[in-house]
């Protein structure tokens, strides 16, 4: 049993201001794994104190001072890489090898990568008489989720740290011990006070206290739109910078010329990975129509191949993260038999032989047409839809009609008309042959997926405000 009562401010593990627990549940046993404090915007307001002291000196330190930082970060990540990997399995419940391998992995991955971008990164630029600076944009806000939670706390953490920011941090409630691993990582690494600080919260008493802060200077988001909507609200009044990187229902355009075994297969097992909880998954698969019982067919057999279960044991998929989501998840399902599209496999309920933990089977609709609720909404959970088209233009049509445009996806053999449909995407990374990730690439979306952009160089940028100093390079200025 997990019991992390404690917020971190100013460099010590303090006692929030007003006690209040609340059980944080273990998806595949349905027990109570631990406890958590939640805060307040009394504790917000205290946490935001802390960083602003902080950032008059934090904001002055050199490269190689937060090269240091981070490196010594590293060196305490890899010491708790278990423990943390273990932690997102408990919490979320990622099949073991997939937080061994990717949950945890990825954090380590932004902070390696914000260090090589950090030895290399131009904070000056001359343009004539004329210096711009970059410089970092103050005390951020970050409010980050439960799918991916050690990526998304990586993410925005480290481009802030890495350019000299400070900040407020509220990991999920629903899978709050990574983000726990986090800051003890962060304080063993020696981050001066007040430069990071923890606190545990929801929506409504934390979230909103953070996006609504007047002395946060920017805040980073990462959850559903709903939510996204709700945060740039509580900003707008302080004018303060806003990034987001919210839902998704990405196409996935499966060419006529493909592999189809390879492509469908391939997209099928894509989505399950992770439950299905990734913002980025192509839940909408797209193939030519007159090719779709020989999609159903090797659709049924990539699906019907993932093992579900403990995700201590070998399965390959595990629960969804709670209750809620189960309960979500089974509605959309079943809207999607209601409103006619082919069930394939799957369906509602649990699989066979799990009657406890939030498992979901995994589940294939196709003849799905992009005006029903399952092509439409963001399911979230280990569902894909199967579309038809009979003309290239009618595929990039059905897949640039969402309201999302976070990611797309493309399969063929030809890489002139690959690179021609990609083109035409409203979506904000576009993989193609199930190309692999890469840190350096921005992410983010189009559309109402978001603004702004993550990982890599572009991550920093969203942390620095640019300052043009003219007459810089005049003979005058000089003297």
């Amino acid at each position: 049993m997990r019991e992390y009562m404690k917020f971190y401010i100013d460099g010590q593990w303090v006692d929030p201001i007003t006690p209040k627990s609340l059980d944080v549940i273990n998806p595949a046993t349905e027990a109570v794994a631990g406890h958590i404090s939640i805060g307040t915007a009394a504790d917000v307001d205290k946490a935001v104190k802390a960083a602003r002291k902080a950032f008059a000196t934090f904001s002055l330190t050199s490269r190689d001072e937060r090269i240091a930082l981070l490196e010594r970060i590293i060196a305490e990540y890899q010491a708790r890489y278990g423990d943390m990997a273990a932690a997102i399995t408990e919490e979320m419940g990622a099949p073991a090898s997939l937080s061994m391998n990717a949950q945890a992995a990825i954090g380590m991955g932004h902070l390696q990568t914000a260090v090589a971008v950090l030895k290399n990164y131009k904070f000056e630029e001359d343009r004539g008489p004329t210096r711009l600076v970059k410089e970092p944009i103050g005390v951020c806000g970050f409010i980050t989720p439960w799918n991916w939670p050690v990526n998304q706390i990586a993410c925005k953490v480290v481009p802030a740290l890495a350019v000299g920011c400070t900040m407020v941090l509220k990991p999920s409630e629903v899978a709050p011990f990574s983000g726990y691993i986090w800051t003890e990582i962060m304080h063993a690494a020696g981050v001066p006070a007040g430069v990071y600080n923890m606190i545990n919260g929801d929506g409504p008493g934390v979230g909103a206290a953070i996006s609504s802060h007047p002395d946060v200077d920017m805040v980073s988001f990462t959850g559903s739109t709903r939510a996204g909507i709700e945060v740039a609200k509580a900003a707008a009044p302080t004018v303060k910078r806003v990034a987001q990187e919210l839902g998704g229902k990405s196409p996935n355009i499966i060419l006529e010329d493909a592999d189809l075994k390879s492509a469908v297969g391939g997209g099928i097992r894509s989505v399950m990975t992770n439950s299905g909880q990734s913002c980025n998954a192509p839940t909408r698969m797209l193939v030519p129509a007159k090719k779709m019982d020989e999609v159903i067919v090797i659709a049924r057999e990539a699906a019907e191949g993932i093992t579900v279960g403990d995700p201590n044991g070998n399965a390959k998929m595990g629960p969804v993260v709670s209750e809620v989501q189960w309960n979500k998840i089974q509605g959309l399902i079943k809207k999607g038999i209601d409103e006619g599209a082919t069930l394939v496999t799957g369906g509602v309920g649990r699989p066979e032989g799990l009657d406890k933990g939030y498992y979901v089977k995994p589940t294939v609709f196709a003849n799905v047409t992009n005006d029903m609720t399952i092509a439409k909404e963001e399911i979230f959970g280990p569902v894909v839809a199967i579309l038809g088209y009979d003309t290239v233009d009618q595929a990039v049509q059905i897949g640039n009609d969402t309201e999302y445009g976070l990611a797309a996806y493309i399969s063929g053999t030809d890489p002139a008309k690959i690179r021609a449909v990609a083109s035409r995407l409203r979506a904000g990374q576009v993989s193609i042959n199930g190309a692999g990730g890469d840190l350096m690439a921005p992410f983010g979306g189009y559309k109402m997926s978001g603004n702004g952009r993550e990982w890599g160089d572009h991550g920093f940028a969203e942390f620095l405000e640019t300052k043009a100093v003219l007459g810089y390079n005049t003979p005058q200025a000089a003297e």
